[in-house]
């Protein structure tokens, strides 16, 4: 049986690293996991519980899958809490398949760092066993080394989701400006029209009062007067 443990602490507060655990994949930096699907999720008490299935392929050397008699993708149960009271993720996973042979839990935290509340620390710890098979010192070794290997790969796709969130929120952020700056041009453009369309109105009004003033001016005129011619 192998112990391994890791730890990490990410520059980003606690609510940023927890979006980006929940969008951890897929992602191109683990290839390897193939995909998630959701079999329960719920609040209870405030806290979000998730159970999924979480498909993946294990690149073992070709002398290894002889071995366990398993080919094809590999399936782990993952269990997730997310309670945002005490700021606190713990994510568990077991291995489903080789399950005969090959018994893999890992439990993974995540919490704000006691040191810095704008920092979240990240500890990691898998408990590797393997039985019934030959050369289980090595194996378990490999197993270790290959868990490591996708740690480092699992927290630098935490990186790359969070500059794609930060990117989302961005280009949200832009696109509202640009509506509100679309929005108030198309509103000016309108006073505009209508000021323009009231102004010509109020003109063709006056005008159009004067005329009938000078028209009621010649009406009410009295005639000129006419020269009597001298006998």
């Amino acid at each position: 049986m192998k112990i391994w443990t890791s730890y990490h602490t990410f520059e980003h507060p606690w609510e940023t690293v927890v979006k980006a655990a929940c969008r951890k994949y897929p992602n191109p930096l683990n290839p390897s996991v193939l995909g998630t699907d959701v079999i329960d999720r719920r609040v209870e008490d405030g806290i979000l519980y998730s159970h999924r299935l979480v498909t993946s392929e294990w690149r073992f050397p070709m002398w290894i899958s002889p071995l366990f008699g398993h080919r094809g993708p590999c399936y782990a149960s993952e269990w997730s809490e997310v309670n945002p009271q005490c700021r606190e993720m713990v994510v568990k996973t077991v291995n489903v398949s080789l399950g005969k042979h090959v018994s893999v839990g890992e439990v993974v935290r995540y919490k704000p760092d006691p040191e810095d509340p704008q920092k979240t620390l990240l500890t990691q710890q898998a408990v590797i066993s393997i039985t019934g098979v030959p050369l289980i010192d090595q194996l378990e070794r490999l197993l270790t080394m290959t868990i490591e290997q996708n740690a480092k790969k699992g927290r630098q796709a935490m990186e790359w989701v969070i500059e794609k969130i930060q990117a989302e929120v961005k280009d949200i952020a832009t696109s509202a400006v640009k509506s509100t700056d679309d929005l108030l041009h198309q509103t000016r453009r309108q006073i505009d029209d209508l000021t323009n369309a009231t102004k010509r109105g109020m003109d063709d009004l006056q005008t159009a009062a004067k005329k009938s003033l000078d028209d009621f001016h010649n009406l009410t005129a009295p005639p000129p007067s006419q020269s009597i011619p001298k006998l």
